[in-house]
């Protein structure tokens, strides 16, 4: 019997920084993954549900691009949880790493960063909403 994996839809919004005092609630990522007890991502449920853990990136209110929610090996603790914007058939440099996301606890308020691929900077996300997908 195949275990019924639960997947969360998960909000970020730009949190307030250099150039955007109050924050962005309409740049950010709305992504589905599976979500432990303590709100952490679960690499186990991932590994068996990961053909449904989509990202998407906002950019104005508006979704710019569409991909997966990856893990990649490397990193702390072996391996890099990642936003992955490439196509099944190439192998691309739209990749956008998380930085320590397996340590975060995906809970309204928490912060997270996210390395853009843009300009390669690390920005500052709110977990704006946690809701079953």
């Amino acid at each position: 019997m195949t275990k019924s994996i639960k997947l969360q839809k998960i909000a970020l919004s730009l949190a307030r920084g250099a150039g955007h005092p109050d924050g962005e609630d309409r740049d950010g990522y709305e992504f589905l993954a599976p979500l432990t007890a303590e709100r952490h991502i679960d690499a186990d449920a991932w590994r068996l549900a990961r053909h449904a853990c989509s990202v998407h990136r906002i950019r104005d209110g508006d979704i710019v691009q569409r991909g997966i929610l990856a893990h990649h090996p490397g990193g702390r603790g072996g391996a890099t949880w990642s936003f992955d914007y490439s196509s099944a058939s190439a192998v691309s440099e739209e990749i956008e790493e998380g930085y320590r996301l397996a340590d975060r606890a995906f809970v309204v308020g928490e912060y997270v960063s996210i390395r853009d691929e843009d300009d390669g900077v690390l920005k500052t996300y709110r977990v704006s909403s946690v809701v079953p997908a």
